[in-house]
């Protein structure tokens, strides 16, 4: 053989990505124009989808001997890759952490949206990669780095992302094909040729004129706005609250109001006026917990309930979004099946308050309800009469404040509260950290149990921290234990010491 050597191609898709079909393209593409190619895939395990792995190779007819094959990998080398195709922003970290992506000689081309990995979506906290830290890498560690949101430029073509990033491959001039090569092979496959050519000059004009993006300035949040219902509470925001938190209080009230009614929304407010006179002289300090104070509040005031899970069930924007991501047509019809498995204890808490303690307290009651929902039961919310169940549950809001579990959360509200006023005004510091432990109490059924025990086992060190000069350091700590295992076992260490 001569000394040319194969050009080497990675591509990182998610199933329904068509990155098997990207695949075929390029072998087309190669074998139609004078190369040798071969086309390797290995289905990955990373519960992504089908997250899937395709490796490429091919070498020019003329550089090898008459009679002759060549003989290619069957997998990629790191640092001997010459282009990388990633579908998706953690597929491109992916790539980057195998190595494949090198300075010397990579073209990278990725696409900038996110899809979640299993591990940032099950985290206890906030398990979300850094999307500015993914792109800093990847302009780091490629020669050549093309990224922007293929996924965007897809759907307004109403096709796959695989052509968007054909297009951009085309565009980088890291194969020795025109352009015109390039497009008869997808006309070539004979199927949505229409849309794919409009996603593939999409995402070849977009990686011309923007070949490496820089990160983007995170917006300032604005004020939402609030319909006539709630302008008398947006104007109480505006006179009796800093500028600072006015966001953050037209969002709570917002959700509130939401979640309840407008009174609901009002009691927000009415539950922070006293903080007002606790706060710490500093203005930034006094900002800050203020502003966590109202987030985490809202938070937990719209605590999920079945009630809530019901109305989210039954909105008609749930089932718009759910129509618009199977792309719907008029002539199709949608069937949406929901799981749902209460427990005993979510079916008393929403009971009013009287009757959820004696079904809790009741032997032969726990027995006969938990025989009916022992194994939960499937939902068709499409149908009429699995809609007109969740919807019959949705409304039981009118009674939510007469409820066992209203009772139980607006008691721990107040505790909570009270413990942030006490601390704000000498150690605003260990007041702040205690607002942010609300971050535990979310979900419900067994995640809200636990992340419960949690905070109560946190809160129970309360005291001690006080005395400690490092005590909001320490809270810190047993908040990030609290999140790192579900278990409890780093949290009871770390309380150990305290």
């Amino acid at each position: 053989m001569s000394g040319e050597r194969a050009i080497t191609i990675v591509i990182l898709a998610m199933g329904g990505e068509g990155g098997g079909v990207l695949a075929d393209w390029l072998v087309d593409l190669a074998e139609q124009n004078g190369y040798f190619a071969q086309t390797t895939s290995v289905p990955g395990v990373a519960q992504r989808t089908g997250a899937t792995v395709y490796y490429l190779e091919m070498i020019a007819e003329s550089a090898v001997p008459a009679g002759r094959y060549p003989v290619m990998a069957l997998s990629p080398v790191p640092g001997e890759v010459d282009i990388v195709i990633a579908s998706e922003l953690m597929e491109a970290g992916r790539a980057l952490q195998r190595g494949l992506v090198t300075t010397e000689r990579t073209t990278f081309i990725a696409s900038s949206h996110r899809v979640f990995s299993m591990t940032e979506r099950t985290a206890m906290g906030d398990g979300r990669v850094s999307s500015e830290k993914l792109l800093a890498g990847g302009r780091a560690a490629a020669k050549h780095f093309i990224c922007t949101d293929f996924a965007r430029l897809a759907e307004a073509a109403a096709s796959l992302i695989s052509p968007a990033l054909y297009g951009a491959l085309a565009a980088s001039g890291r194969l020795p094909f025109t352009r015109a090569q390039f497009e008869a092979t997808i006309e070539r496959g004979g199927v949505g040729v229409k849309s794919s050519l409009k996603a593939f000059a999409a995402g070849f004009d977009h990686a011309l004129r923007s070949p490496s993006p820089e990160v983007a300035a995170p917006p300032v949040d604005a004020m939402p706005a609030v319909g006539p219902r709630l302008a008398p509470l947006a104007r109480r925001i505006e006179d009796q609250f800093s500028a600072a938190c006015h966001t953050t209080l037209a969002a709570g009230i917002l959700r509130l109001a939401d979640y309840q009614d407008v009174d609901y929304a009002a009691a927000y407010l009415d539950r922070l006026t006293p903080l007002l006179g606790c706060l710490p002289p500093d203005p930034t300090v006094a900002g800050e917990l203020l502003d966590d104070t109202a987030r985490h509040l809202a938070l937990w005031m719209s605590y999920e309930d079945t009630v809530r899970v019901a109305d989210l069930k039954t909105r008609r924007s749930r089932f718009q979004r759910v129509g618009d991501e199977v792309r719907l047509g008029q002539a199709q019809h949608l069937g949406i099946h929901e799981f749902l498995h209460p427990r005993l204890e979510e079916i008393a808490d929403t009971l009013p308050a009287a009757i959820g303690r004696w079904l809790l307290a009741t032997s032969w009651a726990r027995s006969g309800v938990d025989f009916f929902t022992r194994k939960g039961r499937v939902v068709q919310t499409s149908s009429i009469s699995g809609f007109l169940l969740l919807y019959g549950v949705a409304a039981m809001r009118g009674w939510r404040r007469t409820s066992l579990r209203f009772a139980i959360e607006q008691a721990r509200i107040d505790d909570w509260l009270a413990a942030i006023s006490r601390l704000a005004p000498a150690q605003p510091a260990l007041a702040l950290e205690v607002a942010r432990l609300q971050r535990l109490v979310k979900g419900y059924g067994d995640t809200h149990a636990r992340g419960w025990r949690s905070f109560e086992r946190i809160m129970s060190a309360l005291p001690r921290l006080q005395a400690l000069p490092q005590g909001a350091r320490q809270m810190q700590e047993l908040g990030a234990a609290a999140l790192a295992d579900d278990m409890g076992e780093s949290l009871e260490r770390i309380l150990a010491t305290v």
